[in-house]
């Protein structure tokens, strides 16, 4: 092994250990955007017009949240799949880092000043951005299987490929519903399982 390769392979892991921290925080921050009561009596009447005063943002955090849960898992299956990293990969992986500060930075849009049309639309543009990066890292990382690990199969590689590219479909398709009613964008978020099916056949067809 080349010292060039070994460099890769550390490259690698700082890689999984920069993309974990920022994980947490997000995950943090989501946390601290929960609503604050502020009413110091807590009985059962305030605390039924405080949930219902604030239903739009808990579903804003409960969306970002299980966005966050699905590209934090999907990176780590992705990252131990490859065997390093190089320049190229490694940028285009801090690039959905940014994005995916960003879509907390939308989130945050979304609670500061109330859910909107125009708010949901950013949260949508920014998770398809997070996960459309991604997808462009993994599709670099497995081209002539430059940084894939050798035990992975290249049919695995195109499985993920697809489940890749559910996620930021789906996002792209919520972004118009957004301008339907908050209860349309959130159904429509409800299409992932449906694309990753449709993904499936259709590479199965190509096969």
């Amino acid at each position: 092994m080349t010292s060039d390769e070994t460099g890769h392979i550390q490259q690698l892991n700082r890689l999984k250990t920069l993309t974990d921290v920022v994980y947490a925080i997000v995950i943090w921050r989501l946390f601290v955007l929960l609503p604050k009561p502020d009413s110091p009596e807590w009985d059962l009447e305030t605390f039924t017009g405080f949930m219902s005063a604030n239903v739009m943002t808990f579903i804003i955090i409960i969306i970002g949240l299980a966005l966050t849960i699905i590209y934090w898992t999907q990176n780590n299956t992705l990252y131990s799949k490859l065997k390093k990293t190089d320049g190229r990969h490694t940028a285009l992986s801090i690039t959905q880092i940014f994005f995916l500060m960003l879509f907390l930075y939308s989130l945050r849009v979304g609670v500061t000043l109330g859910a909107s049309p125009s708010t949901r639309a950013f949260e949508s543009v920014a998770a398809a951005l997070v996960g459309f990066s991604g997808g462009w890292a993994w599709t670099y990382a497995i081209r002539d299987r430059r940084l894939l690990r050798d035990d992975i199969a290249d049919e695995k590689a195109g499985e993920m490929s697809d489940r890749i590219l559910a996620e930021p479909i789906a996002a792209t398709i919520t972004t118009p519903f957004a301008f339907l009613g908050p209860w349309l964008w959130e159904a429509a978020w409800l299409t992932y399982p449906l694309i990753v099916i449709l993904l499936r056949r259709r590479r199965t067809r190509k096969q």
